[in-house]
């Protein structure tokens, strides 16, 4: 009775119903879901005939009504909630009992009994207050209510994402997985001639400090490999992110990857090691939010939010802290985009209680970097696009600090500035003493001098960066890239001043140590020549190109850049040839061939052949 209610309050049927008299204050009862009761009557009206059919054919209890068939079919298969579904199939149930009570009470009568009967249907269905009784529903008013139930009972369906059976729920379109895999066989080959003296300090800082007086040292220092090839390495990596759109202002990501060691340039696995299982690290994690149209705002972990190179940061290098990003398209000129980057990165946290074994405790020496870029894209024609971006990196707090005197022999287990060594380091910058360790009066000459190290420059950098998009011989794509780093802040004297002389590597080769001669300098550069498809992706697209490095020991910190030229770092100089094919749809192989050598100091050449297989979802 309510639905039917419903049904006449919305359709009016002018001398087709009887009203009752309303009471006062008519009393309803509460509506489970009036779409939900409209259309199931709709489609149980539709549907009956086959309902009835399956019944027999299956067994169900004749018994059971078809609304109650219908209700159960649906909530079996999803469609209906299940608590709605529970709340219809009890009203459902009720008022078919009702009816067949009604029945049994008229058969029983017998034919005759017409009084009888409709007194008893009357007490069954008796009327309340504001209840409305349908004699006659015309032909053009059920055509109308049915055709505005299944329009409702559509949108709605659409709208939840259970309008097809191939329709995926809402809240799945708004998420996008994406992920690529990469097989590498790598080998590295050493020339014979260089030297063999090339100290690991990363190992050195990441362990016990090393004792550098040679009468009380007890063995080398640890060393790199400069001399042996490390032929046919299987290498893999791995990455699989999740990027939600929460709004058309926000998004979220989170992204794991392999990696051997937690070294920020490098996600790549060698494989072999006893068929131990691999490492997953936490790659990326990340909210962006979108204020205003062309400002984004992220935080967390997350991708270069500059225009770069692999000089300086590495394609695999993720930055910590928050980042702005902002573009501007003039409305009358559409070809030409304006852009700016901002980014407060923090580096490294000095430790919490460092140091360890002290009352008095060292203020906070946080390391960061602070990076702003502002740079133009331009359309030229339909053949020809350039783009260039300014950037500017000041990196604070990253250059080693000469400790005061701290007296090991004493039993001190710390010197005031070992905070002051990087947490992790490649190859190529100037390196320096940080400890100022006190001799032992009674013994000078065997007083252990544990040492750490640090970087002797500081590094505030000019980045400058080029490319043109153009074609050439009809329909063949060709880049062009060039960068430009300075170090801003790189000055030899004050090096060697703020070490107090204790300056370790980057000389000339005749064995002096002194500012005389010491070889370094400050700038890097790359050009680069791409020809065919920048960027493969389609089965039959292809690229080849060339490209010539030099990054002088302290242009940039060694810490973040390409991890294979040279093996990674600076102080390099070399050339890179390699090409790109796709044999299907987002699957190509590359290949590259290295060779690099030293820009000043011992002989160092390393060349270096990679052949790699990637797939990209």
């Amino acid at each position: 009775m309510i639905v039917m209610k419903q049904v006449a309050e919305r359709f009016p049927l002018a001398g087709a119903v009887d009203r009752v008299d309303a009471a006062p204050a008519p009393r309803r009862a509460r509506p489970l879901n009036a779409v939900a009761v409209a259309s199931l009557l709709s489609l149980a009206a539709l549907c009956a005939p086959a309902l009835a059919h399956a019944q027999a054919a299956s067994g169900t209890p004749a018994g059971e009504s078809t609304m109650v068939q219908l209700i159960r079919g649906l909530m079996k298969s999803g469609a209906l909630a299940k608590d709605v579904g529970e709340a219809l199939l009890a009203q459902a149930q009720a008022e078919a009992m009702a009816n067949q009570a009604a029945q049994r009470k008229a058969t029983t009568a017998g034919a005759g009994a017409g009084g009888a009967v409709a007194a008893a249907a009357g007490a069954v269905t008796r009327a309340e207050g504001g209840d409305v009784r349908v004699t006659y529903v015309p032909q053009v008013v059920k055509d109308q209510i049915r055709d505005e139930v299944r329009a409702e009972v559509m949108a709605q369906a659409k709208a939840e994402g259970w309008a097809a059976p191939n329709e995926t729920p809402e809240w799945s379109k708004r998420v996008r997985v994406e992920g690529d895999v990469r097989l590498r066989n790598e080998s590295r080959l050493y020339s014979g001639n260089n030297s063999n003296q090339e100290v690991n300090f990363a190992a050195i800082n990441d362990g016990n400090a090393y004792d550098v007086n040679p009468n009380t040292a007890a063995g080398l220092p640890p060393l790199l490999n400069t001399r042996q090839n490390r032929d046919n390495l299987w290498r893999v990596r791995a990455r699989l992110g999740v990027v939600a759109t929460l709004s058309d202002e926000t998004q979220a990501g989170v992204r794991v990857a392999t990696g051997s060691d937690a070294s920020p340039v490098s996600t790549t696995q060698t494989l072999g090691g006893g068929l131990g299982k691999k490492s997953i690290w936490l790659d990326q994690a990340w909210l962006s939010y979108a204020p205003l149209k062309g400002l984004t705002l992220t935080g967390g972990r997350f991708g270069n939010p500059f225009v770069s190179t692999d000089v300086l940061f590495s394609s695999d290098l993720n930055f910590d802290g928050v980042a702005a990003k902002a573009r501007f398209v003039p409305s009358n000129n559409p070809g030409v985009e304006l852009f700016g980057t901002g980014g407060f990165i923090p580096l490294e946290y000095l430790g919490t209680d460092f140091p360890k074994t002290a009352q008095n405790k060292t203020a906070s020496k946080n390391k960061w970097l602070l990076g702003l870029q502002g740079g133009v894209k331009w359309q030229l024609d339909a053949s020809n696009r350039v783009e260039a971006a300014v950037a500017g990196y000041d990196f604070r707090n990253i250059s080693g600090v000469r400790s005061a005197p701290c007296a090991q022999y004493a039993g001190e287990d710390h010197c005031s500035t070992d905070w002051s060594r990087p947490v992790f380091m490649q190859r190529g910058n100037t390196i320096m003493a940080l400890r100022d360790i006190a001799l032992n009066p009674d013994n000078p000459a065997n007083t252990p001098m544990p040492q750490y190290f640090g970087l002797a420059s500081r590094f505030r950098l000019l980045d400058v960066n080029l490319r043109w998009d153009t074609r050439i011989a009809g329909s063949y794509g060709l880049r062009l890239d060039g960068n430009y780093l300075r170090n801003l802040a790189y000055k030899a004297d004050e090096m060697f001043s703020r070490s107090g002389n204790n300056i370790l590597n980057n000389f000339d080769g005749s064995g002096g140590t002194t500012r005389a001669a010491f070889r370094s300098g400050g700038s890097a550069y790359l050009l680069q020549a791409t020809f065919g498809w920048p960027t493969v992706q389609a089965r039959g697209e292809w690229n080849v190109l060339a490209a010539y490095k030099r990054i002088e020991p302290d242009a940039l910190p060694d810490g973040y850049n390409d991890s294979t030229f040279h093996g990674g770092g600076t102080n390099a100089r070399g050339f890179i040839v390699g090409g790109s094919y796709a044999f299907d749809k987002n699957a190509w192989f590359t290949g590259r061939w290295i060779s690099s050598k030293e820009v000043y100091g011992a002989p160092m050449s390393i060349d270096t052949l990679q052949i790699d297989f990637n797939a990209r979802f």
